[in-house]
C-alpha cells in the first residue's frame, strides 16, 4: 500500500465491494453478491436511516409506484399484492428480502460518502464517510465500488426560480421533502406539474382538500387501468404456486410492455388514440381532453405513468380537482398569475417539477490524485465508463421497471468478480478500443428517443454515449436481458492488470 493511501485510511475498514446506497438497487446488489459470490466480503453505505432509497424520501401523501410490481419486484421474490403498490407496501416487501436473506449486518445507516479515491498502486478504492450519529469521518477501502445510489439529490427536489415566490403569503413545498406539520384540510393547493407525482398525490388529497389544481406547462400521457394483472388473478384462482403466478405474470407484462414501445415509434397515431380514448372513458366527450391531456410529443419521449382505477381522473370528474394548462407569469401574494391572465389563488402551492440530477451521488472522485467526474467519461452499456476502474453503476430504465436492471447488472457485476478471481487480477475497466478511436461520441440519451425534463437539465453532468449499442445505454430491457449475459469478459474492451508487487 503506498504512503498516501496508508496515512488516509488509517484505521480503515476493509471490503471486497463496497455499494452505495441502500435503495431498490442496493439491496438488490447485496442479494446477489451474497447468493452469486459466497465469501466476498461487502458493505452498503447508506446516507439514510433505513433502507428504501426514493421509497423513504418521498413522503407525500399517496406515494405509490408509477410501474407494476411484478416486474418493479426483484425476479427472485414473488410480489403478491396488488401491481401499483404504495411506499409502505414496498418498504415491507423491501425489509423481507433483507431479513430473509441475512443484509442486515451488511448494510451502514447513516453513512454519507464525500470522496472515493482510487489508487492504481494499490487497485483499490478509498471511500470517506461521515457517520450521521456522531459526525464521525469514516474510511473504507474496497476492491471494487458498485454505485447503487441512483442518479438524483435526495435531499432537495428540483423548483425553478419563479418571479414573486417570496410574495406568497401561503407555503410553498416541493413533494421530495414533504413536511410533516403541513395541514392541507379544507385548503386551496395548486399543484404545479403533471408527472408521476402530482398524478399520485392529486387523488389522495382531493378529497381533503377545498380544492386542488393541477397546473401545467403542457400535457402528459397517462394509462389508466384497473389496479390489478388479469392473468395474475387467474392463476391465483387456480390455487398455482405463487413463484410460477410471478414468472409467468412478469413474461406477460414484459411482453405487452415491448409491444407498446415498438408500436409507440411504428404507430404513435395509434398508440396516442388509445391513450386518450382511456383518458375520454372516465372524463367524457365533452371534457376539454385536446388541451389538457394531448402532448405534443409522441408517446414514450416521456416516461408514462399508470393511474390506478383512473384515481386522478375520477378526482377531476367529481370536480374536487381541476387541471389549468397555462404558463407562469409570477407568484403573486394570493397564489399565481398566469400568462394569459389569470390568477390561481392558493394556501398551498405543490412544486412537483421534478428532480435535481445528481449522477455522481455528490461524491467527489479522484483516480491517482486526478479529479474524475462522469461527465467526462464515456460509458459502457451504461453501467461502466471510461478512465474508472473497478466501478458499476446502476442506472434503471425509463420504459420497463428499474429493478429489472439491478437484477442483469448483479449478474454481470457477480460474474465479472469471478472473472477477474480466476485470472488472478485485481483491476479492470473499460477503454474504447484503438479500431473504435474515431467513433462518434453523443450525449447519455437521444433527445429524439426520450427527453424528460429533469434528464434535459442535468444531461451535462451525464457520462457520453458512443454511437455503437455497446457504448450506450440503450433503455433497452428486451435485448439487454440477453446481451449482458453474453458479454465476452475477455473482449478488447476490458482492460485488466494486477496488483504491483512492493519492494
Amino acid at each position: 500500500m503506498s504512503a498516501a493511501t496508508k496515512k488516509s485510511a488509517g484505521a480503515a475498514e476493509h471490503f471486497d465491494v463496497l455499494i452505495v446506497g441502500a435503495g431498490i438497487s442496493g439491496v438488490g446488489a447485496a442479494y446477489h453478491l451474497k447468493h452469486q459470490t459466497p465469501g466476498t466480503t461487502f458493505v452498503a453505505l447508506e446516507a439514510q436511516d433505513s433502507f428504501g432509497g426514493t421509497w423513504i424520501t418521498h413522503k407525500y401523501p399517496g406515494i405509490r409506484s408509477d410501474s407494476d410490481l411484478h416486474t418493479f419486484g426483484y425476479r427472485f421474490k414473488p410480489w403478491v399484492g396488488p401491481p401499483i403498490a404504495s411506499a409502505a407496501e414496498i418498504l415491507r416487501y423491501m425489509d423481507e428480502v433483507i431479513e430473509e436473506n441475512g443484509l442486515n449486518p451488511h448494510i451502514r445507516y447513516g453513512h454519507t460518502i464525500t470522496n472515493a479515491a482510487w489508487s492504481s498502486a494499490d487497485n483499490l478504492w478509498t471511500i470517506t464517510a461521515t457517520r450521521k450519529s456522531d459526525g464521525a469521518t469514516k474510511v473504507f477501502t474496497t476492491g471494487f465500488l458498485w454505485m447503487c445510489q441512483g442518479y438524483y439529490r435526495h435531499g432537495q427536489g428540483y423548483t425553478p426560480n419563479w418571479p414573486g415566490m417570496s410574495d406568497f403569503k401561503g407555503r410553498i413545498v416541493h413533494p421530495q421533502t414533504w413536511p410533516d406539520d403541513l395541514d392541507y384540510k379544507g385548503k386551496r393547493m395548486i399543484v404545479i406539474g403533471s408527472g408521476a407525482t402530482a398524478a399520485t398525490l392529486i387523488p389522495a388529497v382531493a378529497n381533503e382538500t377545498s380544492h386542488v389544481t393541477m397546473l401545467q406547462r403542457s400535457p402528459t400521457y397517462f394509462i389508466p387501468g384497473r389496479n390489478a394483472i388479469e392473468i395474475a388473478e387467474q392463476l391465483r384462482a387456480l390455487d398455482v404456486d405463487e413463484e410460477w403466478v410471478h414468472e409467468i405474470t412478469r413474461r406477460q407484462i414484459l411482453k405487452t410492455q415491448d409491444d407498446f414501445t415498438r408500436r409507440s415509434k411504428e404507430e404513435p397515431e395509434a398508440v396516442k388514440a388509445e391513450l386518450l380514448a382511456g383518458v375520454k372513458m372516465f372524463l367524457g366527450e365533452n371534457y376539454d381532453i385536446e388541451k389538457h391531456f394531448t402532448p405534443k410529443y409522441r408517446p414514450w419521449r416521456q416516461r408514462i405513468a399508470f393511474i390506478p382505477d383512473g384515481d386522478l381522473f375520477q378526482g377531476i370528474a367529481s370536480g374536487k380537482a381541476s387541471v389549468v394548462t397555462d404558463e407562469i407569469e409570477r407568484f403573486t401574494e394570493k397564489g399565481i398569475l398566469l400568462k394569459s391572465g389569470q390568477e390561481l389563488e392558493a394556501d398551498i402551492i405543490v412544486t412537483a417539477t421534478g428532480f435535481d440530477l445528481s449522477p455522481q451521488g455528490d461524491i467527489g472522485f479522484t483516480v491517482d490524485g486526478k479529479v474524475v467526474e462522469m461527465k467526462d467519461t464515456i460509458t459502457y452499456r451504461g453501467m461502466m465508463f471510461t478512465g474508472l476502474p473497478n466501478l458499476v453503476w446502476v442506472f434503471g430504465y425509463f420504459r420497463a421497471s428499474w429493478t429489472l436492471r439491478v437484477d442483469i447488472v448483479a449478474d454481470f457485476v457477480c460474474r465479472l468478480l469471478k472473472h477477474m478471481k480466476k485470472i488472478g487480477t485485481k483491476r479492470v475497466e473499460v477503454a474504447i478500443p484503438e479500431k473504435l478511436k474515431d467513433m462518434e461520441l453523443l450525449s447519455w440519451i437521444d433527445p429524439e428517443d426520450f427527453n424528460p425534463g429533469y434528464i434535459m437539465r442535468g444531461i451535462h453532468l451525464l457520462p457520453r454515449r458512443g454511437a455503437l449499442r455497446e457504448w450506450q445505454h440503450t433503455q433497452d430491457y428486451w435485448h439487454e436481458k440477453d446481451e449482458l449475459p453474453n458479454i465476452d469478459l475477455d473482449g478488447e474492451e476490458f482492460i485488466y492488470g494486477k496488483a504491483k508487487v512492493e519492494a
